[in-house]
């Protein structure tokens, strides 16, 4: 009986033993753990999502540096934009200046006041006190070019004497396209001055309307220095080899000879 017993005993264990094998066998082969390098040889998709999420720091870095740089643009546009409104103003100041033209000249001013304080000419002033006044006066006109070229300054006024001849009313037009007119010689110092300057016969702005002798500028006549044997016509004309008290004459208006046109400054 207890060798039977104890036999059943050791059976009990060796099956024991065994049903403890096969469970170990049976976990090993079902509950076996993956292979380590399995994970590195397929990653899972959470390693690229952490390593989006790693660089992702990076990104404000760039929208500052896209700020910065539009706040530099910014500053330059705005730089530019201040220098174009200061280079239009110096623009606009120097075309009033220039719209205003030059400033009267010292020259002139002192001229003028030279010729205010001079003897008045009258109608029987001779023609060597005119001359004797006229040099000092036209020197200090002619130290201040502002007529064009080809003109002449004298007391305030340009004149062209031209070297070309046309009719009266041709003539007028050629002094209208130069911003002047024929001359009008109403006073003593132009008679002498253009009697002097020239060595031609000349229209001046003299003609007859209605039996009266008329400027082009609609004024009477007050002061002639007619010759004495003048011819019939209608238009005055200075003959510069005369002495200047007795050089007017008159021809045709038609009749073809050189011109003065006058402009005031």
């Amino acid at each position: 009986m207890e060798m039977n017993k104890i036999t059943t005993e050791e059976e009990r264990y060796e099956e024991g033993v065994k049903a403890s094998q096969v469970m170990l066998n049976g976990k090993t082969e079902g509950e076996a753990e993956p292979n380590p390098y399995s994970k590195l040889q397929s990653p899972p998709e959470d390693v690229y999502s952490e390593a989006f999420y790693a660089g992702a720091p990076d990104k404000p870095k760039a929208d500052k540096q896209i700020v910065g740089n539009t706040r530099l643009y910014r500053a330059v546009c705005v730089l530019l934009a201040i220098i174009s409104l200061i280079l239009l103003l110096v623009i606009i100041i120097l075309g009033v200046k220039l719209q205003k033209g030059p400033a009267e000249c010292p020259e002139r001013e002192g001229a003028v006041k030279a010729n205010r304080q001079s003897p008045s000419f009258t109608s029987t002033c001779s023609y060597e006190q005119c001359q004797a006044h006229l040099p000092s006066i036209e020197v200090k006109y002619r130290s201040c070019p502002q007529c064009a070229n080809g003109w002449v300054t004298f007391d305030g006024t340009c004149f062209f004497l031209s070297t070309f001849r046309l009719s009266w009313d041709e003539s007028q037009k050629n002094c209208s396209s130069r911003g002047g007119s024929l001359a009008v010689v109403n006073d003593p110092l132009f008679q002498y001055f253009l009697t002097k300057e020239g060595k031609m016969n000349y229209w001046i702005g003299l003609r007859k309307k209605n039996n009266a002798w008329t400027w082009i500028n609609n004024a009477a006549l007050q002061k002639g220095y007619w010759a004495d044997d003048r011819t019939e016509g209608d238009c005055g004309i200075l003959n510069s080899g005369d002495p200047p008290e007795k050089n007017w004459v008159t021809a045709s208006c038609q009749a073809y000879t050189y011109f003065i046109c006058q402009m005031r400054l």
